[in-house]
């Protein structure tokens, strides 16, 4: 049985120049509250595609009496903004195919940008900093006025954005947030939404909008994560 992981698209898509934002929760729920804060707090985000793969979970998640895929696609044309969002943790087996299915979806729809984020460990002070795979990346933080990472380690699937976009010259910007050993993540989501409302110009970025999103999506996904722990145990032991 393969890693394959299959897009499905629902509709047509047209978000030529635009950007790609990954929501795949990695080392804490972080990355998918601020992800899921933005398709919230941010209008006209329409369901575009789906992801699916053997080695997903085999589960649907009813969220407002609707049947969900635990991977999905969110687009907003007018922003030109892809979403990725996921309600499940991905196996640390499918990290390198989840990355490149990303990057490979980007390149096909012509995208300009693809946006990540990874808690990390460092003593520099800023909540939230980045790191970027290429000089126009890398410009595209300067601009935003958010510090760049001069030294550290980003793991799993943001890292392999980085190293896949260094290679290949896809623009990759990782936002790292300090990480935690406790408490709630909904505070760093609301963070990194803020930060990624810098570089995707339009997105929603009133703070105590989020702050309540944020709480919200962090309770859904902890329940989530819960109820698919026994299939996830079936599948990898």
């Amino acid at each position: 049985m393969g890693n394959e992981i299959t897009v499905r698209e629902l509709k047509s898509i047209n978000i030529e120049g635009g950007f790609v934002v990954d929501g795949f929760p990695y080392a804490g729920l972080a990355n998918a509250i601020a992800t899921e804060s933005l398709i919230t707090t941010t209008s006209k985000f329409e369901l575009a595609g789906v992801l699916d793969s053997e080695l997903f979970p085999p589960i649907s998640i009813i969220r407002d009496e609707v049947p969900n895929f635990p991977a999905r696609i969110f687009v907003n044309e007018d922003l030109r903004v892809a979403v990725f969002s996921s309600y499940l943790t991905p196996h640390e087996s499918l990290h390198r195919e989840v990355a490149r299915t990303m990057l490979n979806w980007a390149n096909d729809h012509k995208c300009s940008l693809i946006v990540s984020s990874s808690a990390v460990k460092t003593d520099e002070k800023p909540f939230v900093i980045g790191v970027a795979s290429t000089e126009t990346a890398k410009k595209r933080l300067a601009d935003a006025e958010i510090p760049i990472l001069r030294n550290g380690t980003v793991p799993g699937i943001p890292g392999i954005l980085l190293n896949e976009g260094f290679i290949t010259k896809t623009n990759v910007i990782v936002l790292l947030y300090k990480g935690q050993e406790t408490g709630p993540d909904f505070r760093a989501g609301a963070e990194i939404c803020m930060a990624m409302a810098k570089l995707v110009p339009g997105a929603s970025c009133d703070f105590r909008t989020l702050m309540s999103e944020a709480e919200n999506i962090e309770q859904n996904l902890k329940q989530t994560e819960q109820e698919a722990g026994p299939l996830r145990d079936a599948i990898y032991g």
